[in-house]
């Protein structure tokens, strides 16, 4: 009888039960606004940090390095032109004490090895104190900009498209706003498309300007070396070439000529109000936004021809 109810016991307990979730599986109906809502939750749907500076790669490559020597002596000009006085003078002095308490005789004897000795440092701080003069005198020139003697105009070519007017303006105002550039005439497909900023006064006296003559333009020597060469012509002081009588429409004062080509249609004539004003930054940029200009007016080549 023990052996019987152990047997039940034992094939009871071997016996798989039925669970909670075979017998009744119960439904959980989760939110999302929920989980998103609980911190827990929230780390675990954001994204991993990033990772820290230490472990990301520094960058290996060539660091551009400051020129200290170069700031410094930028920093100190003076001082640095006034350096070879000093010391030549510093020298110069201290040969001569050097000579006359040391006991040897004044007069120098060239075969003694102390007299050449001095002789030859004589001569290096004579040279120090003629180099300092030198650096002195020289100095670089500030050239301030001049102020146009002209009227300021506004003339746009009627009749041409308001995105040719647009970009037009556009280019006035890129040139005025980064560059030393005061006057402006854009020339396209014997066209005088703009006029803008300081030009020349007429001779009536009646407050007009002088308004620019394509023929006459045209047929300029200026003109045709720049439309032949297919490259920029820089005048840095318009005041020493002859062909400054080719653009009458210019204040007489402008001090600087650019003149950009517009594809093979056109040209730009840029005036500005210093010498040597214009850097060579300012001429590769001036190209390249002619080259835009090009693009802009070619697409209305046909309209501008109408117009």
């Amino acid at each position: 009888m023990e052996l019987g109810s152990l047997s039940v016991e034992a094939s009871s307990l071997l016996s798989p039960r039925p669970t909670a979730s075979a017998t009744h599986r119960p439904r959980f109906h989760v939110h999302l606004n929920s989980v998103r809502s609980s911190p827990v939750a929230a780390r675990a749907f954001s994204s991993p940090p990033p990772p820290s500076n230490a472990s990301q790669e520094t960058y290996k490559g060539v660091k551009p390095q400051r020129d200290w020597l170069g700031e410094w002596v930028s920093k100190n000009d003076g001082f640095v032109r006034i350096m070879p006085i000093l010391v030549g003078g510093v020298s110069l002095v201290a040969v001569l004490l050097n000579r006359a308490f040391s006991g040897i005789a004044p007069v120098a004897d060239a075969s003694s090895s102390q007299s050449r000795a001095d002789i030859l440092t004589l001569s290096l701080a004579v040279t120090d104190i003629l180099t300092g003069l030198v650096w002195l005198s020289i100095r670089p020139k500030y050239i301030s900009p001049v102020s146009p003697s002209g009227i300021i105009c506004k003339l746009v070519k009627p009749g041409i498209s308001s995105d040719v007017s647009r970009e037009l303006l556009w280019f006035w105002e890129s040139l005025s706003t980064a560059t030393c550039c005061k006057s402006l005439v854009v020339v396209y497909g014997n066209d005088c498309l703009l006029q803008i900023g300081a030009a020349a006064e007429s001779s009536e006296g009646d407050g007009g300007i002088v308004a620019v003559d394509v023929n006459k333009l045209t047929q300029g020597s200026l003109y045709r070396s720049c439309m032949q060469s297919s490259k920029q012509s820089y005048l840095a002081n318009l005041s020493l070439y002859p062909g400054r009588t080719e653009l009458p429409f210019l204040p007489n004062n402008t001090q600087a000529l650019i003149l950009q080509p517009i594809g093979d249609k056109g040209v730009a004539v840029i005036g500005g109000d210093t010498i040597r004003g214009f850097t060579a930054t300012d001429q590769a940029w001036i190209s390249m936004v002619a080259e835009k200009l090009d693009a802009t007016l070619s697409k209305f080549a046909e309209a501008l021809a109408e117009a």
